[in-house]
């Protein structure tokens, strides 16, 4: 399957937690397909943290529009009966802001659908069901093109239209079970006919081991890493809650977390700063922003467990990122964790929002290395077996070219 090209569309692309598309790209292009990049707009600087960033913005074009005459050249292409039959069937309020995203994503839409016509694309994914997809649908009722979307969370957190954004896409793939099932519910014959369930992956042959993992020795400082969105439903506070309770108990902790809040640093980072202070823990919890993909790699390769205390999470790269590292990985029964890990056997699951049944996870791991060993070693293997990045390039492949003939 050589010189197949298709647009490739990512909100805000590359953000921190971008890794995984990134590594799709490169699986797509192994494979002679060629994804052509597009996003909404440029992340904030705060939030461009990898090595291969600024290749990424490079190779992006960025839809973001106040062309007016980009809106008024596809205003009259538009689908208005379907457009306002959505409207027509969304409470006052949300109706509002649907047709006024579809005023804001209309430019976007014809700027993408002129930039597809000129590279001879005729198919759209966007990584989203957010406004990046009302761009694709938008592009395809006005200039005919093909789209499909993938689902990576509760639907609720994609904005209104959804029935409008979902009923032309040729497929739409889930990442979870859990999600999936929940679709015919809440969007009844606006669901495509087509819904390949597909997790999202890591590349298992770069989060990998260098050395043997050496478990935590009972009485020495126990090594936690955590990596997510500074925002308050990754409970990271829960974390810190859950080191204190240890300190307290006399077990020595220090917790390194991974990642920055949506505002690059003006938001919830400031009210974890304080946190840290108000729990005493200046000198055993440290904030490191946002960093690149071979920083997380080393220091997972560093620590002794890797916990992600989400109250809600709809999969979890960070946790198949540590588990292909062979580190012990904790997680919250929430969201479709438990698609990922079963707990006892290739990690630990412990209830959201509660810090004193983590403290007790992590430390049966500080005082169990025979428990640690056989938890790395089980992690590594699951997402080796279901969760290599590879397995989503060859889905879109799948998809799309049964689509139509490309």
């Amino acid at each position: 399957m050589t010189n197949k090209s298709f647009a490739y569309l990512v909100p805000q692309f590359p953000g921190q937690t971008h890794i995984f598309f990134w590594r799709e790209i490169a699986a797509l292009e192994a494979q002679g397909v060629t994804p052509v990049l597009y996003s909404t707009t440029v992340p904030p600087a705060g939030l461009i943290s990898h090595k291969w960033s600024n290749d990424a913005m490079a190779r992006t074009t960025y839809l973001a529009s106040r062309n007016l005459a980009f809106l008024l050249a596809i205003l009259p292409r538009l689908p208005w009966g379907l457009i306002l039959k959505e409207a027509r069937s969304l409470p006052k309020d949300e109706a509002k802001l649907f047709l006024k995203d579809v005023i804001i994503s209309a430019p976007a839409a014809e700027k993408l659908a002129r930039d597809c016509a000129r590279q001879g694309i005729s198919h759209i994914h966007a990584h989203s069901c957010g406004r990046a997809a009302l761009i694709a649908a938008l592009a395809h009722h006005a200039h005919g093109l093909s789209y499909s979307l993938t689902l990576h969370g509760p639907l609720q957190d994609y904005g209104v239209g959804q029935r409008f954004k979902w009923r032309g896409a040729a497929f739409v793939s889930v990442i979870t079970r859990a999600l999936r099932d929940q679709l015919p519910r809440q969007l009844g014959d606006a669901l495509p006919a087509r819904l390949p369930l597909q997790p999202m992956g890591v590349d298992t042959s770069a989060f990998c081991r260098d050395t043997p993992y050496v478990p935590p020795v009972p009485g020495e400082p126990l090594r936690v890493f955590s990596c997510g969105r500074l925002n308050v439903v990754k409970g990271h506070q829960d974390l810190m809650q859950a080191v204190r309770l240890m300190i307290d108990q006399g077990q020595s902790v220090h917790l390194e977390i991974a990642g920055e809040d949506d505002e690059g640093g003006g938001g919830f980072h400031k009210e974890l700063d304080q946190r840290i202070v108000d729990l005493g823990l200046e000198d055993h919890v440290t904030l490191l922003d946002a960093i690149s993909a071979e920083a997380v790699r080393d220091k997972l390769m560093s620590s002794h467990v890797f916990v992600l205390a989400s109250w809600s999470e709809p999969l979890g790269v960070a946790y198949m990122e540590a588990m292909s590292c062979e580190v012990p990985t904790i997680g919250t029964n929430a969201g479709g964790v438990p698609e990922l890990i079963t707990s006892g056997e290739d990690g630990i699951l412990v209830p959201p929002k509660d810090p004193e049944t983590l403290a007790a996870a992590l430390m049966q791991l500080a005082t169990n290395p025979d428990k640690a060993l056989s938890l790395a070693r089980t992690g590594r293997a699951r997402v080796v077996a279901d969760f290599d990045s590879s397995r989503g390039a060859d889905m879109l492949i799948r998809e799309i070219w049964q689509s139509q003939d490309l």
